[in-house]
């Protein structure tokens, strides 16, 4: 008895359209773009008023519940509490977001002119700068001064010429 070929017989094919590329293909194709630097010296956004009520519903609830090592059961707790809360109750936590956000905002207005004064940090408060010059010219070697001054004098020579 013979019997026909069957599809497990039959030489199987690449199908291209299901075929993941690798890793090699995927880049030559399509370069990915990187992040730019982030700035550690830049603030950070200030928490909303639902992390605000968080950090101390945090607390309370590790307090009722030691047990509890679930991230997720205090984020689905709070969440809970947070939409049975009325406005009324909501107002300390939405005053404290508010008053966080405005000293955010002074923090960056400081933050970018100290940027566009070409600087890539904020100016530090002016005893800091005083203390920060003394560190640096005693930071130095007396060669290293001794050095600048020689090149200095070279300089000159050379302008003689």
């Amino acid at each position: 008895m013979t019997r026909g070929k069957s599809k497990a017989d039959a030489p199987k094919k690449a199908d291209t359209k299901l075929a993941v590329k690798k890793g090699a293909e995927r880049a030559a194709k399509k370069p990915r773009k990187s992040k730019a630097d982030k700035d550690p010296n830049k603030p950070k956004r200030p928490p909303s008023a639902f992390f605000v009520f968080m950090e101390e519903f945090r607390k309370i609830y590790k307090e009722k519940h030691p047990n509890n090592k679930s991230v997720a059961a205090v984020g689905k707790a709070g969440g809970d509490k947070w939409k049975s809360l009325s406005e009324d109750e909501k107002a300390p936590y939405v005053a404290k977001a508010a008053r966080l956000k405005s000293d955010y905002t002074k923090t960056m207005a400081a933050y970018n002119k100290g940027q566009s004064g070409g600087g890539s940090r904020p100016a530090p408060p002016p005893a800091a700068a005083a203390a920060a010059d003394d560190d640096e010219e005693s930071d130095k070697s007396k060669s290293e001064v001794n050095d600048d001054e020689d090149d200095e004098e070279e300089e000159d020579e050379e302008d003689d010429d």
